[in-house]
């Protein structure tokens, strides 16, 4: 096999390829559009609330959140399905007929899909209409939280076909695509709740104009351009509309559920120990003061991760077709590139952090610095493991992602429940980090270097000789920084950030250099 083949992957497999663009451009549109779609997620989440506010009550704006909230749980009713397709598509890839393989596999797929939505939109009507989330949740002076809950929940299950296709866009080559669909879909969706906001100022109206945009972009991508840029899909001669067999079904199923067990754990390692703080710790100063922490702390780990999403397709296709050699050499750079990232955002966070919460909390809450150390340098520490786990959900490594991660969880709830009555927060920081570093870091990440590379422990030794340097010279040139300009306030805080990105700049500045890239990259043991 030729390079320009295993670059291309598309082109290989004679559809809807790549055609001659390289990895390199796939990874940078990937990171791209990973890029715009974390800001359009802040702008959802941060910049419209005070719009929300200028014609809601705080009450209505803490119904609409819920709300929001239930709509971002439906993820879970995928189940696993999207990387067990993606695997499925990625072994494909070494058949003889992997076209027609694929397009037969992605048919059956998707009538599981559409089974999984009308079963699950059945039962999910007759428990809000036999116990109104209104009730349930106390919004009962919401005239339309029922009906806006059922448009949310609902139409965002209508959406998990597009979960199928993007996973087919992600193996052949097009993972940028996808996501510059969604982020157009949610660009729209934000324009439609401003108008929805001003013309009509209802749950309702609001949750229809988020929903409305979301099924148009999986309508678009199912029906329209998957078809389009795969032609195999249309192909004559398809089996008649039925569903696969029932065994066939619980198959997948079965072979869907250690991804949908990983998954699963990664959203409760986010959202459970927030609801833990809240139960277990009685100081409510120090809730607060968990629950802003945690937002940068998950900051960091969502941008280590949009970093690793464009690598896991092409890790994949190197592993799909036993290309070793240049699977070592993506993994080995891409495990440097994502610490390097995530040590460098820890870096100026940590020296910054302080002034920052006290302007973003006007001096309401206290800061609290073992808590804050505490997270960043874990989320520091695991990063490596991040790009570990997504190989390893497209690797078809279910048994390993099962064991680990179910362990990790086991783990994260033990010393939950053995920390927090005692230290507080600090408790369930350190449960967070000590699951996050024993479990997904000292058997998930150890396993899959241990299989990829030649040389795994100079790789460890590579990773964390760069993570301390990176820390170290992002802290300290903070700290040096703030020591030299006392003061306070926004514009302060404002320069002293902009002075501390210009003395980065000026330190990488030799990166530049595309020989000395070369010399790094060739220094990197794999």
């Amino acid at each position: 096999m030729t390079d320009t083949q295993i670059d291309a992957p598309g082109e290989t497999e004679g559809s809807g390829g790549s055609g001659g663009v390289g990895r390199a451009r796939r990874l940078l549109q990937g990171w791209s559009a990973n890029l715009v779609q974390m800001m359009l997620g802040l702008t959802q989440q941060l910049l419209l609330i005070p719009a929300f506010l200028h014609v809601w009550s705080g009450e209505m704006l803490a119904a609409w959140l819920a709300i929001y909230a239930a709509g971002g749980l439906i993820v879970v009713a995928d189940a696993g399905l999207q990387l067990r397709a993606i695997n499925r598509f990625l072994a494909f890839k070494s058949s003889t007929d992997c076209d027609g393989r694929t397009a037969s596999f992605y048919r059956s797929m998707l009538r599981i899909y559409l089974a999984i939505v009308a079963v699950l939109g059945i039962l999910l009507c007759a428990a809000i209409y036999l116990a109104p989330p209104s009730d349930v949740l106390g919004f009962h002076a919401m005239p339309t939280f029922d009906a806006a809950m059922l448009v949310m929940t609902l139409g965002m299950l209508l959406t998990l076909p597009a979960n199928l296709a993007s996973g087919l866009y992600r193996v052949r080559g097009h993972y940028g695509r996808t996501v510059w669909q969604q982020n157009a879909a949610l660009l729209l969706g934000q324009i439609a709740q401003v108008m929805a906001l001003a013309m009509f100022g209802s749950l309702l109206s609001i949750a229809i104009a988020f929903v409305s945009m979301q099924l148009l972009f999986t309508v678009f991508m199912v029906a329209y351009d998957a078809p389009r840029l795969f032609p195999f899909l249309r192909r004559a001669g398809r089996p008649p509309l039925n569903l696969p067999s029932w065994r066939w079904c619980i198959g997948q199923l079965l072979r869907a559920f250690p991804f949908a067990v990983a998954n699963i754990t990664e959203l409760a390692l986010i959202n459970v120990p927030v609801l833990l703080v809240s139960a277990l710790v009685t100081n409510r100063v120090a809730v607060a003061q968990w629950g802003l922490t945690r937002v940068i702390a998950s900051l960091v780990r969502g941008l280590c991760l949009q970093a690793a999403l464009p690598l896991a397709p092409e890790l994949g296709h190197d592993y799909a077709i036993g290309d070793k050699e240049r699977l070592r050499r993506l993994y080995a750079q891409g495990s440097v590139f994502v610490t390097a990232l995530a040590c460098l955002i820890v870096g100026g966070l940590l020296p910054f952090w302080p002034e920052f919460f006290a302007l973003w909390t006007h001096g309401t809450i206290p800061y609290d610095g073992p808590l804050t150390v505490t997270l960043l340098l874990g989320s520091a520490a695991v990063a490596p493991s991040l790009l570990a786990l997504v190989f390893a959900n497209h690797s078809n490594r279910g048994e390993l992602l099962i064991r680990t991660k179910g362990l990790q969880l086991v783990v994260f709830l033990a010393l939950s429940f053995a920390l927090v009555p005692r230290l507080g927060p600090l408790g369930a920081a350190l449960a967070v980090v000590a699951s996050d570093v024993l479990v997904q870091f000292g058997l998930l990440a150890r396993v899959i270097m241990e299989q990829t590379l030649r040389h795994p422990l100079r790789h460890l030794a590579c990773l964390a000789l760069a993570a301390v340097a990176i820390v170290a010279a992002g802290w300290l040139t903070g700290l040096a920084i703030t020591s030299l300009m006392p003061g306070s306030g926004l514009v302060h805080f404002v320069l002293a950030c902009t002075i501390w990105l210009a003395v980065v700049g000026v330190l990488a500045s030799p990166l530049l250099s595309r020989a000395l890239r070369l010399r790094l990259k060739a220094m990197i043991p794999a």
